[in-house]
């Protein structure tokens, strides 16, 4: 008898993945090569090439490349949302802790996802498609804002242009910690207090 063996003895057979895995190993893939690479480089065929799969199944699961960086921010807004409402409902209801809340949930949340996500972010304001989604999570992500701080101004709400000047602090301080500009805590506690100013002018009104 031989004792030689087939190819399927010697090498166990490799299992398929299934959509949702499949799916994640893209993203896990592409936030790397983002990371190291910057978002210009994520193109859907240069996926494929670094996933070790056809370009057809790439396409599959995004049909275009606004397609994949549209999940990507996906992905990176509903971890963002999950940390914050968690945060949100464990802290005490007091100015000062939902202030504190909500600049160390955006804060720690880019950390978390690496210098990769200003890059991300930045591509989605190239297309009116994606600017459209990016914005739609910003307006979400201010009304959760507003309705964790309103109580505490004194009209009983607080201004959209205050809002959207916090929004703006907590991107260009949160990037600039990822980038190694500043530090987190520095970044941090500039947006704590940014929130609380806010909130005291509109206490005035």
């Amino acid at each position: 008898m031989s004792s030689m063996k087939t190819a399927d003895e010697v090498s166990p057979t490799r299992r398929r993945l299934s959509r949702d895995e499949r799916l994640r190993q893209l993203l896990d893939v592409a936030w790397r090569v983002v990371r190291n690479e910057g978002t210009e480089a994520l193109t859907l065929g240069y996926l494929a090439e670094q996933a070790g799969v056809t370009k057809p199944v790439v396409y599959d699961h995004f049909n275009t490349r606004p397609g994949l960086l549209a999940v990507l921010y996906r992905e990176f807004d509903t971890r963002q949302t999950a940390l914050m409402d968690k945060a949100l409902r464990d802290s005490e209801p007091t100015l000062a802790n939902r202030a504190r809340v909500i600049a160390s949930s955006y804060i720690e949340c880019v950390l978390q996802q690496g210098r990769e996500i200003p890059g991300v972010s930045a591509a989605l304001a190239g297309s009116p498609e994606l600017e459209k989604i990016k914005r739609e999570y910003e307006t979400a992500f201010i009304g959760k804002c507003r309705t964790a701080l309103a109580p505490f101004a004194g009209a009983g709400t607080i201004a959209a242009a205050g809002l959207w000047a916090m929004l703006g602090a907590a991107e260009a301080l949160s990037y600039a910690a990822a980038t190694g500009d500043i530090s987190a805590d520095a970044a941090e506690e500039e947006l704590y207090q940014t929130i609380l100013s806010m909130v005291d002018r509109n206490a005035d009104q």
